[in-house]
Formats: C-alpha cells, structure tokens, sequence
C-alpha cells in the first residue's frame, strides 16, 4: 500500500531551510526596480517571512504591498529640513546611546507633541524610522523604543487616525524591526488609551511591550537587561547626564542625510519607467516627495 506523504515542517532555525525560504521568495517577487532591489535583500526578506511565519505566498503579499508603498511614499527621499519643525520639542529622536546589543534607541516623549498635522506627523515618524534603520550596525535587524509618558494626559494623545496610519506603517512596512519597546511611567489615565491601541496591534508586537516604572525596581531591572543604566539618561533613572538638543541634533541627523543619499542616488536614475513587480506596476518615481493618504 501507498504511505501518505506527509507535509515536511518548516524549522526556522535550520540555516538551510531558511535559505530556501527566502529563495523561494524571491523568485516569486520577480524583476523588481533598482530600488526594489536594493530594499529586498536576505535580511529583509528574511523579515518579511518572519512576520508572515514563513508563509511564502503571504510574505510575497505583504512585501509586494511594502513595495507599492515605498514607491508612492518614497520615505528613503525624506530630508531633515521637511520633517525638522516636528522635533523641536525632542518629542521623538534617535538616543546618542544604543543597548547592549548595539541596537539603535529611538526615544518619543508623546507629552512634548507640538503639531496637529497628521501627514507632517507621519512623515516624521517614516523619517525616524528611516534613520534608525540607516544607523543598525551590520547583522542587526531590530531596534528598542523608549517611551517617556512623564507629564502625559489624554489632552496629549494624537488622534486614532494618526494612531492607527503609525500602527499601519509599523506592522505592514517595517515588521520584524521592533525587538522591545519600554513604556516608562504610563500615568493610570493611559490606561484607556491603551486598550483602545492593543485593538489594533498584532500578539507578537504586544509582546515585545514592556511597562516601566521608576520607582518599580523590578520592572527597572527588566529596562536594564537591554540597556545599561551607565548610559541610560539621569530622567529614566540612569546615570548619563546628556539631554536633547535641537541644534546639536540637527547638525548629527544633517550628517546622516548625506549618507542617505548617497545610498540611494544611483538607484533614483534609473527608477525613472514604470517596473513590473509580481504582475502590478510600480507607481513611476518623481522628483517631488508625495504625501501619504489620508
């Protein structure tokens, strides 16, 4: 008698099935712009795999949808002058310090917002997450957030549009590059905000989400295992006296466009015709930094 073959099972730490994963996928994507190149690489399609389980046909749509967007939104065109008047505050900025691990530490202090526009909000939250990635050492995929809510109320919160477009923009178009993001002193009143956000995260990044308290030593500690209290500033309990500075900022974030765009210019030549990417066309590439739908 015949034997039903059964299903072999995918192990996401064997190296070779990995290989095969990712391979798999990126036949599947097809030709693909110089830009669309350049973005997909292992890593990232390593990324996309992982988000979606290492579901292949599910990954591919979720990248495919990543490249569309990157396309229309072209956030790797974003420059420090159009977003600059959103950080004035310090409200969001990449930390001088990194954690253990080398990885880049984005702080937001929701409590300093200073704009009501939702597009020159989100532009700027691309833009940082732009910048955070450029600034990965090599083998690193994932960044920690550092959340401030020191002085924050409901007075303070964006609205659930722009809550849920950053949600949308996080989970869809940069997953897997989240490996902790610290909630420090979340007043009781978060709380009902906070229930309304989980709404729209997925499990795995609910996980990655960890409550602080200054005056909890435990939960200090938790902080602590990714980040060392030597360089952690004096306002989350640390020991570095460094603050933030606009201007200081500027100049180091100025120096960073540079490097951006050098990445990227050779690519921005040639994407100038529509490219084919799994059977759709690619928006055309302009000169002009579109803005994201509302």
């Amino acid at each position: 008698m015949f034997r039903r073959k059964h299903a072999s099972h995918f192990d996401s730490s064997d190296a070779d099935q990995r290989e095969a994963k990712i391979n798999e996928l990126k036949a599947a994507l097809g030709p693909l712009s110089a830009r669309g190149e350049k973005y997909c690489s292992e890593a990232c399609l390593a990324r996309y795999l992982e988000a979606r389980n290492w579901n292949v046909a599910k990954a591919r749509k979720m990248l495919e949808e990543s490249l569309k967007w990157r396309a229309a939104y072209r956030p790797e065109d974003i420059r420090w002058p159009e977003v600059s008047v959103e950080a004035e505050t310090g409200k969001m900025y990449k930390a001088s310090f990194q954690d253990r691990e080398g990885r880049t530490v984005l702080i937001m202090k929701p409590a300093k917002q200073n704009t009501s526009s939702h597009e020159g909000q989100i532009r700027f939250l691309v833009y940082t997450l732009e910048n955070a990635v450029l600034s990965l050492p090599e083998g690193q995929e994932k960044m920690v957030w550092l959340i401030d809510f020191t002085g924050w109320t409901m007075a303070n919160a964006v609205p659930i549009k722009t809550t849920r477009e950053t949600i949308n923009i996080l989970q869809n178009h940069y997953p897997e590059r989240l490996a902790v993001a610290f909630l420090f002193n979340p007043p009781k009143v978060f709380e009902a905000f906070w229930k309304v956000v989980k709404y729209f995260l997925d499990p795995r990044s609910i996980e990655k989400v960890k409550f602080v308290y200054l005056k909890d030593e435990e939960s200090m500690k938790v902080m602590h295992k990714y980040i060392d209290p030597n360089v952690l500033p004096i306002e989350f309990g640390g020991k570095s006296d460094i603050v933030y500075n606009h201007e200081e900022y500027s100049e180091l974030i100025t120096k960073d466009d540079i490097k951006t765009a050098s990445i990227w210019a050779a690519d921005a030549k040639t994407d100038h015709v529509n490219h084919g990417i799994g059977g759709t066309l690619v928006p055309e590439f302009t000169t002009q930094p579109s803005l994201i739908a509302a």
